[in-house]
Parts: structure tokens; C-alpha cells; sequence
């Protein structure tokens, strides 16, 4: 399978299968196709569905594959870019629940748990989170544009809660909290901080959905006439 990223701010991954492969897609994100990729729906079983929906996915997952060479395409749910993850050599990634978008078929997706609870409450990323293991390639959706680090055993980043979009399985996620009363009052930065710990590679967002959403809610609600 060969891709190319394409759309700017509104990106589509298009995906070139040769006869035989496959991908798996979040259901909806299919953009346009060539006659001779064919989709079949699966839902894969009450444990899958429901592992899906705690992970943020719809239901039922979506397989395209080609009878012959063709194109397929999958388009991201809201602005931002969108990411590719090459998985081999035993390599795993824990993501933020709703980031996946497609993959190829050697790739195995499950929902990961976070262990610390103080991480799943306060850190923002949730107690779910999803998990990609396996043999090929992952397209994640992330909220306008990304940083990426790679951290070394013990070394630390310091990150805005809802700001990271994935990391290594060899890294570790807790949270802090942002200092004094002062800061939490009013420094604006919330309560907490997330704090990931190396070694391995992490991918942070600029941008995260929620924090625009609500950034295009405030602005259409200052734009309401004023009731008198």
C-alpha cells in the first residue's frame, strides 16, 4: 500500500491497494474509491462493538479491498492533519479514544486502560485510550498541526491536558498539578497538567477538537443579537 496525504488544513489520505490488500476505516470516512475496491461492513462481535464504542469509534468498522490495483480515500472528521504511524517489530502506540481513521490489515486495534486512576480522571485523556499493535500502517486524526518528541528513559514533557494524541507504549502518562492556588485560580491552564515519562516517542496536537469546538461555540454565541 502506497498513500499520499493531500488537503491541507482539511486533509484526505488517499491509498493506493494493489490486488488482494486491504484497509479498515472508521465508518463514514470513506471519501472516494476506485471501481475496483469493493467495502464490506463488519462489526466483529458483541466484544469488538463494544470495545469501538468505549474507545470512541462507531459500532461497526468498514473494510475496503481491492480486486484489482485502485485508490481509496478517507477523509478526517474535522481540521487538523492527519498522521501515519508505520507499526513493525513488535512496536505499539497508545492513542487518545476517537483518533483512529483507517488502517491496513496487519494492524491490530484494542482499547487500552490507563493503570493509574489519578491519570484517568485528571489528565484529560480519559480512562480508555486505544492501542495499535501489529504489522503495517495507522492513520490517526489529529487537531491542528502536531510536535513530535522523542523522550529519552526518565525524561519528561509536560503537556496541557487533552494535548496529546499518542505515545509508545514504553512511555508512561500520570498528572501534576499546575503549582499554587494562584495558578489554578488564575492562570488559566486548568488544574492539572499531564506528565509523560520516556523512553519513546510521543505526538502532541495544537489544536485539540473540544478546545476548538468550544472556541467556535463561544464566537457564534458573541455573535447573537443581545435580547433587550
Amino acid at each position: 500500500m502506497e498513500y499520499q496525504i493531500l488537503g491541507g488544513s482539511f486533509p484526505v489520505v488517499s491509498c493506493s491497494l494493489q490486488a488482494g490488500e486491504g484497509m479498515r476505516c472508521q465508518s463514514g470516512s470513506m471519501t472516494w474509491m476506485d471501481p475496483s475496491v469493493k467495502m464490506e461492513t463488519k462489526a466483529g462481535g458483541i466484544g469488538k462493538m463494544l470495545g469501538r464504542v468505549f474507545s470512541g469509534e462507531n459500532l461497526v468498522e468498514n473494510r475496503y479491498v481491492a480486486s484489482s490495483a485502485g485508490e481509496v480515500a478517507f477523509g478526517a472528521s474535522f481540521p487538523g492533519e492527519i498522521r501515519a504511524i508505520e507499526l513493525s517489530g513488535g512496536r505499539s502506540v497508545i492513542a487518545q479514544k476517537g483518533s483512529f481513521l483507517a488502517c491496513t490489515d496487519g494492524v491490530e486495534t484494542s482499547i487500552f486502560f490507563q493503570k493509574k486512576l489519578t491519570g484517568a480522571l485528571f489528565g484529560g485523556e480519559g480512562f480508555i485510550m486505544q492501542q495499535y499493535s501489529g504489522n503495517g500502517t495507522v492513520f490517526i486524526e489529529i487537531g491542528g498541526g502536531t510536535q513530535e518528541f522523542v523522550l529519552e528513559a526518565g525524561q519528561q514533557k509536560i503537556i496541557d491536558t487533552g494535548y496529546l494524541v499518542c505515545m509508545d507504549d514504553t512511555c508512561s502518562l500520570d498528572i501534576q498539578t499546575v503549582g499554587s492556588v494562584t495558578n489554578a485560580l488564575f492562570g488559566g491552564e486548568g488544574i492539572f497538567n499531564t506528565v509523560i515519562t520516556g523512553p519513546g516517542r510521543i505526538i502532541l496536537q495544537t489544536m485539540p477538537e473540544n478546545t476548538l469546538t468550544m472556541k467556535i461555540a463561544n464566537k457564534v454565541l458573541s455573535m447573537l443579537p443581545k435580547q433587550s
